[in-house]
């Protein structure tokens, strides 16, 4: 394991145990970035336990930084770091998977309701995913300098309104349940279709689907938390038929099923049907029903897809659900018939739009029109993998 991969695995476990040691969001995330900056320097290769080395140097550099400072508050914040090491020793600090809702405390705090909503999810996507400004702006289609703003203004917010670092207590969760929802599903859509690089992001999808797990044993009574994490669990079982032997995206009809985690599979049909059971549909629950029919059989009823769909559609009437919408009805009734429901969707910088308006022209025998469209998907995408299907499914009309 090289320190990119260290960094990539560890960075917000690290980050999560260094904000419940100090308290403070950048204090805490300037003590990490410090510390891997010590380890590129020192590490010749990474120790047997690198996230309890960085998060034991971090600690040790934000103690350094609080003497440097003279106000009343540095001084509280190094006696209480040096308070914790004197009184658990230093196992508490080395012991960095085991505490297993640090992550989970930092989404809550990140989904405060004083919090915008691009701020909430931008500020949790940095801070657990260790993801940079340009990689977020890319994820949103807005630009760098928006995420960048909105990334500082959450911390100082928090700071200021003295948001507390901690899972908020029964009747202050649905006000943040939602947020929180949607920082696991886009934590888990990064990983899986990452926005740059190579195309999957196996840690941020394993940690998605464990703070998933983790927040439905804090609600297991709530349908649409047990519904993300069927979600998650089903598409997880899928990940490794996705990639090709050098890297390649194979779409889903072309995939080994054989490769599919069945286990997973199992444990997430399970979810649906303790949902179904509930009869309190959410778009959550419905998106794992989809999947759930992709995982049921050695082949899609896209039947049963469509009508789930329309169900998504008039509980979510987004752009998103009616383009992977127009997917299923082009399975079904065919792709002029899909083409036409695309009409008038609007969905700016999202390479999915011409991409999937680029291969229904092609189904449709119009090569030059369907060109077009791949040359526009080709150039709004920033993941060489897909860049490449692309490149290929264009260089075959």
């Amino acid at each position: 394991m090289d320190l990119e991969s260290v960094y990539r695995a560890e960075y917000g476990r690290c980050v999560a145990t260094l904000v419940r040691l100090l308290g403070d969001i950048s204090l805490a995330e300037e003590a990490v970035q410090d510390a891997f900056a010590v380890a590129l320097d020192k590490w010749d290769e990474p120790p047997p336990n690198p996230g309890a080395w960085i998060v034991t140097t971090a600690r040790n550099r934000a103690i350094d930084r609080l003497r440097r400072e003279s106000t009343r508050e540095a001084r509280h914040a190094q006696a209480l770091l040096l308070h914790q090491t004197d009184e658990h020793g230093t196992d508490e600090l080395r012991e960095v998977g085991p505490v297993r809702d640090d992550q989970l405390r930092l989404i809550f705090t990140c989904c405060h309701p004083a919090l915008a909503a691009l701020a909430q999810t931008a500020l949790t996507l940095r801070l657990l995913g260790g993801l940079e400004v340009p990689e977020i702006a890319r994820a949103y289609l807005v630009p760098e300098a928006t995420v960048a703003q909105r990334i500082v203004r959450a911390k100082k917010k928090i700071r200021d309104a003295g948001i507390p670092y901690r899972v908020p207590g029964a009747d202050e969760l649905p006000a943040r349940l939602g947020p929180v929802l949607t920082v696991l599903y886009l934590i888990f859509n990064e990983g899986y279709t990452s926005t740059a690089g190579d195309l999957v992001r196996t840690d941020l999808c394993l940690e998605a689907v464990r703070l998933a797990r983790e927040l439905a044993g804090l609600m297991p009574d709530e349908p649409e938390v047990l519904g993300l994490l069927a979600l998650l669990l089903l598409a997880e079982a899928r990940r490794p038929a996705r990639v090709g032997p050098g890297g390649e995206l194979i779409t889903l009809g072309e995939q080994d099923r054989s490769l599919w985690n069945r286990q997973l599979i199992g444990e997430g049909h399970d979810l649906v049907r303790r949902c179904l059971r509930r009869n309190r549909p959410g778009p959550y629950q419905i998106q794992a029903a989809i999947n759930a029919v992709h995982t049921d059989g050695p082949a899609t009823d896209w039947s049963q897809v469509l009508a789930l769909y329309d169900q998504l559609l008039a509980l979510s009437p987004n752009p998103v659900v009616a383009l992977n919408r127009a997917v299923a009805v082009a399975e079904v009734h065919g792709p002029a018939m899909a083409l036409a429901t695309l009409e008038g969707v609007e969905l700016p910088g999202y390479h999915l739009l011409p991409a999937t308006r680029a291969d229904l022209l092609a189904r449709l025998g119009r090569a030059a029109e369907a060109r077009a469209e791949y040359d526009a998907a080709i150039a709004l995408t920033g993941n060489d993998a897909e860049r490449a299907f692309l490149l290929g499914r264009r260089d075959r009309l």
